[in-house]
């Protein structure tokens, strides 16, 4: 059974990994190859069949719950932009000097992905600086800087990026523990970047045409960009106090968030033409969701549960624990991973590979792999749904960024890991 099982799961994400050139959504591929995985189990299965699907119903409560989550947070994300909600930031952004909005773009983006996710907030920007200014390099390079940032600002945040989410989720790590341990890490994952990229930032100037603030803000009062941003945010923030203070699964917060957004936008628009209604409803922000992805990571944990219930999991990590130094050579290895392979399903992996009984909530190996698989993405283009979004929208190449932006990164990457081994020292 291990050697069919292993088969069906390697070829399955060799051809999620060369998604591009084999034309084939990797959401296909990754539902059909954790349905297939659990076919295996079954057909190898020596006991009774229901045995088999009972265990298949259990770990799907576990998926279920996740990706209730992420759908939830994906239709109060996209509310938020019916609104025009982000406009309530970008508006504000006025200044004329590059190396000034470098910096404005780098902390604006680290402290939206924390509240909403790493790849919302990398279209938001990009968005943003295509209004700003023409293509060229200096674009480019800011564009590259929103990858790095919203990777970091999502690494700290369980709601920010689904590496931590599928961890805060899977209870190996806690809200505040998490933003505790990390903050100061993914601080420094950005802050090194920025202060090398603002050398080739000095002299420049940015060249556009602003709307005047008088017409700003009355286009956000006509559509309640401000009061749904707000309630947005609020919402989302409220969803890792709503899980410590009841110990409810992170879904029932995300629901009564998505609830609440709803609300303001429903009272904001009463007394407006019924087509106008529908227009900012929950209706249409949910067209605009990103099922897929949703879907993929069904299919991605369907395999993973297959692997963990073989056992194969848990012996891949005996093996990797007798073979390398020590486990955070092996954490710093996986973020370097996942610049290549999606760190979604890395991290699903890696909960599969090691225990909570060994390794409890907030110890130390969760929170390393939060931050190694969270940022390293960054250090290709493809690396993380942020990179890949902006590779798409501004038609970045894979040898620019490779040449530009990765050395930026892997300096940023470096910075976070040594902070936080420090921090370790300093705690222990």
């Amino acid at each position: 059974m291990i050697p069919t099982l292993l088969l069906v799961a390697l070829i399955g994400y060799l051809l999620v990994i060369f998604e591009s050139p084999i034309r084939i959504n990797k959401t296909i591929t990754a539902i059909l190859t954790g349905a297939l995985c659990w076919v295996v189990l079954a057909v190898f299965h020596t006991g009774e069949h229901h045995e088999v699907s009972e265990k298949l119903i259990a770990y799907f409560g576990e998926i279920s719950g996740l990706l209730i989550f992420l759908l939830g947070a994906m239709t109060i994300v996209e509310l938020i932009d019916l609104h025009k909600g982000f406009t309530v930031i970008t508006h504000r952004i006025r200044t004329k000097s590059v190396l000034r909005l470098l910096w404005i773009v780098g902390i604006v983006t680290f402290v939206l992905s924390a509240l909403l996710d790493n790849l919302a907030t990398a279209i938001i920007m990009i968005t943003l600086l295509k209004k700003l200014m023409p293509k060229g390099e200096i674009r480019m390079t800011l564009a590259g800087i929103v990858v790095i940032a919203a990777n970091a600002g999502g690494a700290f945040s369980p709601i920010g990026d689904v590496t931590t989410t599928l961890l805060w989720i899977g209870g190996q790590v806690s809200a505040l523990g998490i933003v505790t341990i990390l903050l100061f890490p993914s601080i420094m994952v950005l802050l090194v970047p920025l202060i090398i990229a603002s050398y080739r930032m000095r002299g420049f100037a940015v060249l556009r045409a602003q709307i005047s603030m008088a017409d700003a803000i009355r286009e956000e009062k006509m559509k309640g960009s401000l009061s749904v941003f707000l309630a947005g945010v609020f919402g989302l923030v409220m969803v890792p106090v709503i899980k410590t203070i009841t110990g409810l699964p992170p879904f029932i917060g995300v629901l009564i968030s998505l609830a609440f957004v709803s609300l303001v936008s429903i009272n904001y628009h009463r007394n407006k033409p019924q087509e106008e209604k529908d227009r900012y409803s929950v209706a249409s922000a949910l067209t605009k969701v990103d099922v897929s992805s949703i879907l993929y990571f069904m299919g991605i944990l369907l395999m993973v549960f297959a692997l963990q219930e073989a056992s194969i999991l848990s012996k891949m990590a005996q093996f990797l624990d007798e073979n390398l130094p020590n486990t955070n050579a092996m954490i710093v290895a996986i973020g370097v991973l996942s610049s290549i392979v999606d760190n979604g399903s890395l991290v699903a992996a890696t909960q599969g590979m090691f225990s909570l009984a060994d390794f409890p909530m907030d110890h130390s190996l969760w929170e390393f792999i939060a931050l190694c698989a969270g940022t390293g993405g960054s250090m290709l283009i493809i690396g993380s749904a942020a990179g890949v979004a902006i590779m798409e929208k501004e038609k970045i190449t894979f040898m620019w960024y490779l040449k530009k932006i990765t050395p930026l990164a892997i300096a940023g990457y470096i910075a976070g890991i040594v902070t936080y081994l420090v921090i370790g020292l300093l705690i222990h």
